[in-house]
């Protein structure tokens, strides 16, 4: 007696593709950016929801909008997170990368929200020559 080498499916073969087309939404520069200043100015946001939503944001692949760095300092100010804002100013530089322009341009930006709030930069604070 010979073994079957018939393959038996238990269920119907799929197609090895399919297309999946997303109806949703496309979201404009402008509402991204509305979205993340809503998030960052919510006056009950606490430590781990700024810090998982800087994660996020700097998961994406852009350079936040000054706007959003703006509240986002905001926020820290409001739970007086020096540190984390540190970091944010931390995290843009590192994700300007090779674009030289891109960094100074937003220090230049925030430098009025900086003042108000207090809250020097890694360069102001000799973190930039280690």
């Amino acid at each position: 007696m010979q073994a079957s080498t018939e393959t038996v499916f238990l269920y119907p073969p799929t197609p090895l593709s399919a297309r999946c087309y997303s109806h949703a939404k496309v979201e404009t520069d402008e509402e991204f950016d509305a979205r993340w200043v809503t998030y960052f100015s919510k006056p009950d946001i606490d430590a781990w929801e700024l810090k998982k939503g800087m994660n996020t944001l700097i998961g994406y692949d852009l350079v936040p909008e000054p706007k959003i760095l703006d509240s986002a300092l905001r926020a820290c100010r409001r739970l007086n997170d020096l540190a984390s804002a540190i970091r944010i100013l931390e995290a843009v530089k590192d994700k300007s990368g090779p674009h030289k322009d891109i960094y100074p341009y937003l220090i230049q930006e925030l430098q009025p929200t900086l003042t108000e709030l207090g809250i020097s930069t890694p360069e102001d604070l000799g973190m930039d020559i280690l």
